[in-house]
């Protein structure tokens, strides 16, 4: 029996396709449970592989000031922190916590992993998805320009400034940002906000200031994505742009730039879509370098910070967050690419 969509029925391929779809979105979301609980296994086990653990390192840094610690503030800190535990111990303790929704303490902060991270998740997620709006905003159509006209004097300068791209790390190019701004327009690069509402409550005006500094980083994060997926729309439109299909679409007369449009740049997307799922969690964690010269407030600098002092549940925490975000993404990616080529979709079995 056929379904209904707004009240019409629909044919029967069409509501065989929607189970289809149905069902791949469903066995894809039941294959993210078993694989976060293993990416959480590996996590807190490589977490704990570097010799030592946190309160080694307080005491390193402690001795290294010339400050003395004894054993019995050594075995009252391992006590405090349960580091005397096994590690697997460890590790029911804390995934079981984290599914109540409590990450731990953080051994460096001294504070719940949950408010350290929500801090700075917001903001790495605004900045994070103005930066993926400016890199498809802007690769897609140079891409496809570059594609249509290639060999032209648009397309050498975009293919010239992709290479540039491409060629400088975003943490140069943010301290090439703060020395303009410095010595040219005597303003401050660095920062999220102005120094006055840096501890303001939040409001219209502080969200307006937060707008006004996104720009910088976000240009700054998405210079490489941009110049890589210029590269890669343009590489797939043009080998889309010499199929038979398009030549005969031309045969029949149809405008270049819709046709264009309809199909050949509609199959070159699936790279691109592919690897939507990939660039959420290398948003969040690699921009590390550049909050660092930039002082951004966002996720990634807790996390090397967590990394460098072996902060044990924040870092175990942040790592299985970004994993998520990464198969999450890859889920979304999964199902734009069934849904915009039905050659791959799953399980279609020829089915047209």
């Amino acid at each position: 029996m056929a379904g209904t969509v707004a009240g019409h029925q629909l044919p029967p391929a069409a509501h065989l396709l929607t189970n289809v779809m149905r069902e791949y979105v469903l066995q894809r979301v039941l294959q993210l449970i078993p694989t976060l609980f293993l990416i959480s296994i590996v996590s807190f086990t490589i977490i704990q592989l570097p010799p030592g653990d946190y309160v080694t390192t307080y005491v390193a840094n402690l001795a290294a000031a010339g400050e003395e610690v004894s054993e019995a503030e050594i075995a009252a800190l391992e006590e405090h922190y349960g580091l005397n535990q096994p590690g697997y111990i460890q590790y029911i303790k804390w995934i079981t916590n984290f599914l109540q929704g409590d990450m731990g303490l953080s051994f460096y902060w001294d504070r719940p992993v949950n408010r350290l991270i929500g801090e700075r998740l917001m903001l790495t997620m605004i900045m994070s998805f103005f930066t993926l709006l400016f890199v498809y905003a802007m690769a897609i159509p140079i891409g496809i320009y570059s594609a249509v006209r290639q060999y032209s004097p648009a397309d050498y300068t975009f293919t010239f400034i992709g290479f540039i791209g491409l060629a400088t790390p975003n943490f140069l190019l943010a301290l090439i940002f703060m020395y303009i701004g410095i010595a040219f327009f005597d303003a401050d690069a660095g920062g999220l906000f102005s120094i006055e509402y840096l501890d303001a409550p939040w409001s219209v005006a502080k969200i307006w200031d937060m707008l006004k500094h996104m720009w910088l980083p976000v240009v700054i994060v998405g210079t490489s994505g941009t110049a890589g997926t210029i590269r890669v729309m343009r590489a797939t439109t043009l080998d889309e742009l010499g199929r038979p299909y398009v030549e005969t679409a031309r045969a029949k007369g149809l405008r270049e730039g819709p046709m264009t449009m309809k199909y050949p740049v509609r199959v070159a997307l699936n790279p691109i879509l592919s690897t939507i799922g990939w660039q959420l969690p290398q948003i969040v964690s690699g921009t590390v370098l550049v909050a660092l010269v930039l002082n951004l407030p966002t996720t990634g600098p807790l996390l090397w910070r967590a990394l460098m002092s072996q902060d044990l549940y924040l870092a175990a925490s942040m790592i299985l967050i970004l994993s998520s975000l990464t198969l999450i993404g890859t889920l979304i990616s999964d199902i734009l690419l069934a849904w915009v080529d039905p050659r791959i979709r799953y399980g279609e079995r020829g089915t047209t």
